[in-house]
């Protein structure tokens, strides 16, 4: 993809949806944090499903520590790897209280301190909480990346950093919703629906399609 394909592809993505957002359901900086560090290999939906049972009880750091692990897991059963990411949440919290006064700290060394938290969940939390034009390259991104030619990658690192190079910045910051929305719901793994994608003309795997 060259520049003018890739401004049309951003401004077509963002002409059907002008202010796409996270699928994931939070109310605070906390809430958000503890739903990307629980959807690691997991779906949006099946997180939204726990945290909509676990929050009305518990949804600061405080409330979180005092279920303690055993009372974590009972809500999170549903999501795999539940076990680890109820210990790595109430490890997060601990920390949360301690050194940052039971809020959520705003850089990415802070953020990946915490347990549970790589560069995907910290680029997550620094876009959707702090407005940072930082890129979470899961699954879909990285999928959709390297089939249009949008940024070629072997690794979601490479991808990402292909993607903060090459993507304009007056769509830095909503691109990588735009980006995740389109793998999951047009840009799909198994077979993509080419014949109802609005960008396939700027996409060098629906040019070949013509």
């Amino acid at each position: 993809m060259n520049k003018q394909d890739i401004e049309t592809f951003f401004a077509t993505l963002k002409a059907a949806n002008p202010s796409p957002q996270t699928e994931l359901e939070y109310s605070s900086v906390f809430e958000l944090l503890a739903a990307v560090l629980l959807s690691a290999q997991a779906t949006d939906v099946g997180v939204n499903k726990a945290t909509r049972k676990l929050y009305p009880v518990a949804n600061t750091p405080e409330k979180i520590l005092a279920l303690g692990v055993d009372g974590l897991s009972e809500y999170i059963r549903t999501i795999g790897l539940y076990r680890t990411k109820a210990q790595n949440l109430i490890k997060t919290c601990q920390i949360l209280i301690e050194r940052h006064g039971g809020k959520v700290p705003g850089t990415r060394e802070e953020l990946e301190a915490l347990p549970g938290v790589g560069r995907k969940t910290a680029n997550v939390v620094l876009n959707v909480a702090f407005g940072q034009p930082t890129m979470a390259v899961d699954t879909h991104i990285f999928r959709v990346s390297n089939r249009t030619g949008l940024a070629p990658g072997k690794t979601p690192l490479a991808v990402e950093l292909g993607l903060l190079k090459r993507v304009p910045a007056q769509y830095a910051v909503d691109s990588h919703h735009w980006l995740i929305l389109h793998g999951r719901y047009v840009c799909q793994a198994r077979r993509p629906q080419c014949e109802v994608c609005a960008v396939r003309a700027q996409c060098d795997h629906g040019r070949r399609l013509q």
